[in-house]
């Protein structure tokens, strides 16, 4: 028989990390072709430029997709899925996959879905069934239903998927492959670089011989007017911890503009001591940075997944992740600089926590290559459920 043609969709930095093992089993499988499409925010410099990773990686992608509009506000957001829908139509006729993988729950991952289904190409979702806040609450739930086959992160989300009415049948769960690289570095977990000479960045170089801080804060869709007021709230309160401050730029999305605003309104009236601002890691350096940190705040889902497995203390702000399942490593307050200083501090006391495999046991890369190789993926016998 001939191999089944994958087709996956990396549309943005976090979703390489999220689907790097599985993109490397799917590559060595017998009975699979690995057809990568780059798109959206992975191809643009300032939000980290996911395509040099992947490209480091050994990774060669069949087609770019460049659908992002400036102005990361909601009126861009819903064009940029638009557009998107469109030129990835015209991908998926030029490659004639035999299926579509697309990750999570972003603008992107809803363009793709839409463009496959109306083009009958099976659709397998990676992360469905889960419950967070903003606007990824909807799309991820809306690419379930348009999704054939779903390989899910943990046995709660495989439960959701199947309440949504789909076959019991093509929900697999799989763990999140995530948590395969987070596996890897626990087992190598030695901080063996110097961060500042390996990315660069800006900001002092600070010793972080003795704690620091790992911060990373996206905008929530849904209040994104309030994203500037959001962000100067965790720039103090890191501030006034005495802790060197590593932080992260944010995704591309609707509030990104007020949140990159702040943090450079803060850094230039401010002139922090302790702050370093960085773009971009590779996957496992940036878990490497994690393991050594005191703690990671902010509003990632990194926090949830692979700090539970690595055992980082996390404190979560505000509603981004809000139903996610947690492991005992997160702390959730408000936006409010006390709250996130207090919960730093509880952290510091506390110590760190144990790992919890709640996300998976770092084997999901190979189980959803094995589920993409034997899966019915017949569209029909899926609508006749």
């Amino acid at each position: 028989m001939p191999k089944r043609r994958i087709c996956v969709l990396v549309t943005a930095r976090p979703s390489y990390s999220r689907i790097r093992s599985a993109l490397r089993a799917i590559e060595s499988h017998p009975d699979l072709e690995l057809r990568l499409v780059v798109a959206a925010s992975a191809l643009l410099e300032r939000y980290g430029n996911a395509i040099q990773t992947i490209e480091h990686d050994g990774f060669k992608p069949v087609a770019r997709v460049y659908m992002v509009l400036e102005g990361e506000n909601l009126v861009t957001s819903a064009k940029s899925t638009g557009l998107g829908l469109g030129e990835l139509a015209t991908v998926f006729d030029n490659q004639e996959p035999d299926a579509v993988v697309t990750v999570a729950d972003r603008y992107e991952t809803l363009a793709t879905a839409v463009a496959a289904a109306y083009m009958n190409i099976p659709l397998v979702h990676v992360q469905g069934g889960e419950v967070t806040g903003s606007i990824d609450e909807k799309v991820r739930h809306a690419v379930t239903k348009l999704a054939d086959l779903h390989l899910v992160s943990t046995e709660m989300a495989r439960q959701r998927v199947i309440k949504l009415g789909e076959s019991p049948q093509s929900v697999i769960l799989t763990g999140c492959p995530s948590i395969d690289i987070a596996a890897e570095v626990a087992a190598r977990p030695k901080l063996d670089f110097d961060p500042f000479e390996r990315y660069g960045g800006v900001g002092p170089r600070e010793d972080l011989s003795k704690g620091f801080l790992v911060v990373m804060q996206h905008p929530v869709t849904t209040e994104y007017e309030e994203a500037r007021k959001q962000v100067d709230e965790t720039l103090y309160a890191v501030k006034d911890s005495s802790l060197p401050v590593l932080w992260f730029w944010p995704n591309v999305d609707a509030g990104s503009d007020g949140t990159s605003k702040g943090i450079r309104v803060f850094r230039e009236r401010e002139k922090p001591a302790n702050f370093h601002f960085f773009r971009n890691m590779l996957p496992e350096d940036f878990l490497r940075l994690l393991c050594r940190s005191t703690a990671i705040v902010g509003n990632s889902s990194v926090a949830i997944r692979e700090c539970s497995f690595l055992g980082v203390p996390a404190v979560n702000i505000g509603t981004r992740q809000s139903g996610r399942e947690r492991g005992r490593n997160v702390i959730d307050v408000d936006h409010d600089r006390r709250a996130i200083a207090s919960a730093i501090q509880e952290h510091i006391g506390r110590g760190r926590p144990e790992c919890d495999r709640l996300y998976g046991d770092g084997k999901a890369g190979s189980k959803i290559a094995d589920a993409l190789a034997t899966a019915d993926l017949t569209i029909e016998k899926r609508l006749a459920y």
